[in-house]
């Protein structure tokens, strides 16, 4: 399957709909993430994607990973099957050059650079928010590519109670329960769940002699909660907590014996407490509390080898101002502290950063203005300014263009500055400077859209030669392409496409970076059928290089089917990768084959 063939079949499904059926839409969809202030969707100038709860529902997806995958723009790798370590490729970036947050809360390894995103399930999250394009102006370090923000249930209406439970192929087990809704001027949501599967042999023993040849399992366990308390029609308080457990069984193909086993014991958690209080009818202020959590405890043959702990508190207040109507101003300030703990004698093992930020969103008849600019103080590397200028211009009724330009950061890690006898201290942050341009269609419940993006990318963070490995600001990456997507109603019938054509490449070498494809999307269809819902989707991913091997392109088939037994209840089936197609998304890894999982659930 070549670009030409894509692009053909993209434009052929847009093509089609944009005289369709009456409008659908529905109410209006608002994100918070595009701008750090509630907008409608339409009016983003950041090309935002929202997966909402019936998306999540439809999709039959376990796990966040999975979900993830049908995203405009995003390429995903995993080292073997449900829980194993995993990648995110933000339009090309590094996985560390993506930010995850957890209710506006960082979650990530302060070692790593990347947040254990391969632990986070479905049961727990509402709602999604990917926002394509540097935001470092928004949300400071790792927002090179963009910002991924998962939000937790909340309770509301009258309380009822929920639970789930299924079966697949490959040992899968899965099973959750909760209790939401709102008694007088107090809401809640408590939710609990379970997934383990036996899993599949994560590196083929063909390329990777060392590795037990065995399977590799999974086990997670997940609880969060959240409470709400409306003091007044100005004033309430939230309070949330969220923990998730996974022991992973990985391969290692540097075992002393092949019949090793290993294990990784991951624990990600989030507290938060936050304020809000509407000071005046122009005057929204929030402060929020709140701590991240990632601890890691690595096991060979039952016996701990190594552990990593990263704790991130953090203060923020944010203060939203209406200017006037359809101008509104946001000012903030925050305090992050990041502290390590490990079995690994880091020299040093804590950092602050001070932020203040401003943004500011209007509209002016056709025309839309975004301006970000913030500056983050760090106590190892000193200061980091970023800035953002968007424009938008409605035009025809329903089209609209966009451009913007920004740039971001990315602060080296603790491995990096630190990790004895490997880390360089003189590390400097890496920066980018990112320039879009969108045509954008919205009407009818149809929605596309064109990008086109140029991502310069320089202080890339490299690492020498064997056998110390050591990193050293020099590179530089140029990445650009277009991105296009469509989603869209025709009765029950709902359509999506994605198709993006991408050069990540390092500019001093001209080679393509590892792990990213340069032409891949996805076409996906739901049909109702009165109390049945089918579903389909293609992924295809074109050949990625990693190292000197060249992993082939491939294309997958997924089908989903949701059967509404009675109001209460639901049965649901999904089947991933139909054709059992072979494929690796890291040299060395297997992936799981066809899975079948069929499940069962009741919402009271």
């Amino acid at each position: 399957m070549n670009q030409k063939i894509i692009t053909l079949a993209l434009f052929g499904a847009i093509a089609f709909p944009v005289a369709a059926s009456a409008d659908t839409s529905g109410m209006e969809e608002i994100v918070v993430t595009a701008a750090r202030m509630p907008q409608a969707l339409d009016k983003s100038i950041a090309d935002t994607t929202v997966l909402n709860e019936q998306d999540i529902k439809k999709s039959g997806a376990p796990d966040v990973v999975t979900l993830l995958r049908s995203v405009p723009g995003l390429e995903i790798t995993q080292n073997g099957g449900m829980g194993s370590s995993s990648g995110i490729y933000m339009r090309g970036t590094n996985p560390n050059q993506v930010l995850v947050l957890l209710d506006g809360v960082r979650i990530d390894s302060a070692t790593m650079g990347t947040t254990a995103i391969e632990h986070l399930m479905l049961d727990s999250i509402e709602r999604i928010e990917v926002v394509r394009g540097n935001v470092s102006s928004l949300y400071g370090s790792e927002a090179i590519g963009g910002v991924i923000q998962l939000f937790t249930r909340h309770g509301h209406g009258v309380p009822a109670f929920n639970a789930s439970m299924g079966v697949g192929n490959q040992g899968t087990q899965r099973m959750s329960a909760g209790f939401s809704g709102s008694v007088n001027d107090t809401s809640f949501s408590v939710n609990a769940g379970r997934v383990k599967t036996d899993g599949v042999s994560a590196m083929n023993p063909l390329l990777m002699t060392g590795a037990n040849p065995n399977n590799n399992g999974y086990d997670n366990s997940t609880l969060d909660a959240q409470i709400k308390q409306t003091l007044n029609a100005d004033h309430a308080l939230t309070a949330s907590v969220f923990s998730t457990r996974g022991n992973s069984s990985y391969d290692n193909n540097y075992n002393l014996a092949v019949t090793d086993v290993n294990n990784i014991v991951d624990n990600i958690d989030k507290l938060s407490l936050a304020s809000d209080d509407q000071i005046s009818s122009m005057w929204h202020s929030q402060v929020r509390l709140s701590q991240g959590v990632d601890d890691s405890h690595y096991y060979t043959n039952g016996v701990q080898t190594s552990s990593y702990r990263t704790r991130s508190n953090q203060i923020a207040w944010q203060n939203n101002l209406k200017l006037a109507d359809n101008q509104h101003l946001s000012l903030s300030v925050e305090n992050l502290k990041q502290a390590v703990t490990s079995t690994t004698p880091y020299p040093k093992t804590s950092r602050n950063v001070n932020s203040v930020l401003g943004g500011y969103v209007g509209e002016f008849g056709a025309q839309q203005l975004q301006l970000n600019l913030r500056q983050d103080n760090y106590s190892d590397f000193g200061t980091a300014n970023t800035g953002l200028l968007g424009y938008g211009l409605s035009f025809a009724d329903s089209w609209r263009a966009t451009a913007s330009v920004s740039n971001a950061f990315r602060a080296p890690t603790f491995n990096e500055l630190y990790y004895p006898g490997f880390g360089n201290p003189s590390l400097m942050p890496e920066h980018s400077v990112n320039r879009e341009a969108g045509l954008h269609y919205a009407a009818n419940g149809q929605r596309v859209d064109v990008v086109y993006f140029d991502n310069k990318i320089g202080n890339l963070i490299v690492y020498g030669a064997a056998p110390l490995y050591l990193p050293y600001n020099i590179n530089q990456a140029k990445i650009n392409g277009q991105e296009l997507s469509y989603a869209g109603d025709f009765g029950n019938a709902h359509l999506r496409a994605s198709a993006t054509f991408q050069n990540p490449r390092d500019a001093n070498t001209g080679l393509v970076l590892v792990r990213r494809a340069k032409e891949f999307g996805n076409f996906g269809v739901n049909q109702d059928f009165g109390v049945l819902n089918l579903g389909a989707e293609v992924r295809y991913s074109g050949a990625r290089q990693d190292g000197v091997n060249t992993l082939p392109g491939y294309q997958l088939l997924n089908l989903t089917a949701r059967y509404q037994i009675d109001k209460n209840l639901n049965l649901s089936a999904r089947v991933g990768n139909l054709f059992n197609r072979s494929y690796s998304e890291v040299y060395g890894y297997n992936t799981p084959g066809r899975t079948l999982f069929v499940g069962l659930s009741y919402q009271q």
